[in-house]
């Protein structure tokens, strides 16, 4: 990949909220979670956790995805024009039809801070996204699983485990991934007063 190639990567990448039902090889999966775990991390931690849901354990998280959308609706009814509200809404009910969903963790501790943990885990999910596009495959990020994370955690099990019952590890995000079934346009970036220069 040349340069032109890879900013053409980072103009055209967007959020994908349809997709085909045609299942995703358990490889490229593998792909896509490798290229996240080749991301930077604080004092080199690489303390990302990934779970992922496909098949039956993706379907059950369905009624998990709907009742995260109650606690957002409210504010997306307040941003989005009616239409793109409903697809949103759909989006959650469904998933948009994706067949896999990655549960993003970190795992904190007091060697690192706080935010530098956290930080180097979103580094890998914007790998995992870059990756996607690659791979022909369109993802799209989500924090709404956050507002029942105490629910995601059990659904899947976390809870169970050693470092989470010692505070230590924590659901920050949720990536949807299959095969797009639409083509979004990809939202403005908003430029002014984004970056203050000094010399």
């Amino acid at each position: 990949m040349n340069q032109e190639e890879f900013y053409k990567l980072l103009e055209t990448r967007r959020s994908i909220r349809k997709y085909k039902k045609d299942p995703v090889p358990k490889a490229v999966i593998e792909k896509i979670l490798q290229a996240g775990m080749q991301a930077p991390s604080g004092k080199n931690r690489q303390n990302w956790r990934f779970f992922v849901a496909t098949g039956e354990k993706r379907e059950e998280y369905l009624k998990y995805s709907q009742k995260s959308w109650i606690g957002i609706k409210d504010v997306l009814q307040k941003r989005l024009k009616p239409s793109l509200y409903e697809f949103t809404e759909r989006f959650f009910y469904t998933l948009g039809d994706a067949p896999v969903v990655i549960f993003c963790y970190s795992h904190n501790d007091k060697s690192e801070r706080y935010h530098t943990s956290i930080g180097s885990v979103y580094m890998a999910v914007e790998n995992m996204n870059l990756a996607c596009f690659v791979e022909g495959l369109g993802c799209c990020t989500m924090g709404a699983p956050l507002e029942i994370k105490n629910e995601v955690d059990e659904f899947l099990g976390v809870n169970e485990l050693e470092e989470y019952k010692n505070g230590e590890l924590e659901l920050l995000c949720a990536l949807v991934l299959g095969y797009p079934d639409h083509e979004p346009p990809k939202a403005p970036r908003q430029l002014e007063g984004r970056v203050t220069w000094l010399s």
